[in-house]
């Protein structure tokens, strides 16, 4: 079954002196500011796109490794998985790292290693990045 999530923005003004709020609609839980110099430069309590985008893929990233630790007979206890999203005005998105530290007994590093990897490639949201160059840095607790 397909599933369409909806969120949506109001934008207020010219790209560096404007503001704007995104709304998480199907969800509904919460609205957030978002500017350009919460982009670009310090965050000041608003969220950016990129920011987004790590929430996004960190979450993905930790179902997929989740789903595939388990379909191998070694279900994860925890995983933790930190995405970095850099941002260079001028010129996007430059990279993605994901940094994932689990808990999974009866696994080896390297059956780890592997095991993020692979969804790092598979997640969806890695998938609707591969424009983005995205790196990893997987161990076990």
């Amino acid at each position: 079954m397909a599933t369409t999530r909806h969120a949506h923005t109001v934008w207020e003004g010219d790209l560096l002196k404007g503001k704007g709020v995104v709304s998480l609609d199907s969800s509904g839980i919460g609205s957030y500011d978002v500017s350009w110099p919460a982009r670009s430069e310090a965050p000041n309590g608003k969220t950016s796109p990129e920011e987004l985008i790590a929430a996004a893929h960190s979450s993905c990233f930790s179902m997929a490794l989740s789903h595939g630790l388990a379909g191998a007979g070694t279900p994860p206890t925890r995983l933790e998985t930190k995405a970095d999203v850099t941002f260079q005005p001028g010129e996007g998105i430059t990279g993605i790292h994901l940094t994932v530290e689990g808990e999974v007994p009866g696994l080896d590093d390297d059956a780890f290693v592997a095991a993020a990897e692979d969804a790092k490639k598979n997640c969806p949201v890695s998938q609707a990045l591969t424009g983005t160059t995205i790196t990893l840095s997987a161990k076990l607790a």
